[in-house]
């Protein structure tokens, strides 16, 4: 790809992909923490709230969720594309080029659950608040 054989082409890459990663990051934590204020309101109103029963912030939170796995699985890709076209020279020796794809690929998993954990967790009727 490139002709100087400079590993900082390698490094520019992989501050990449970490800006992407936190980014998807950010996404998750927005999504759980919409979600989770929903579960607020809905705990504050007490019964009712019964019209908030997977609510808005419900499934704001979780496209904000599959926003984050979306963009980790997609900046995963690309990196790996981008160093597959880098000349060996150009990696440092004895650097594991894997790592930030491995990385992704942790928040892509616990992304994944905390978005079945959300869809298959059942909600009582009403909430009982207790003084």
């Amino acid at each position: 790809m490139a002709d100087q054989k400079d590993p900082r082409i390698f490094f520019a890459a992989e501050r990449t992909l970490l800006a992407w990663t936190r980014t998807s990051i950010t996404f998750l934590g927005f999504g759980v923490l919409i979600e989770r204020f929903g579960m607020f309101v809905k705990m504050t109103l007490g019964t009712q709230a019964e019209i908030l029963h997977r609510s808005l912030a419900f499934w704001l939170g979780l496209a904000f969720i599959l926003c984050g796995v979306g963009i980790a699985v997609m900046s995963s890709i690309q990196h790996s594309r981008f160093v597959k076209n880098l000349n060996p020279e150009e990696i440092p020796d004895r650097y594991w080029s894997g790592m930030g794809f491995l990385n992704n690929l942790i928040i892509i998993t616990v992304g994944i659950v905390v978005i079945v954990l959300f869809l298959v967790r059942t909600e009582p009727s009403h909430v009982a608040l207790t003084h």
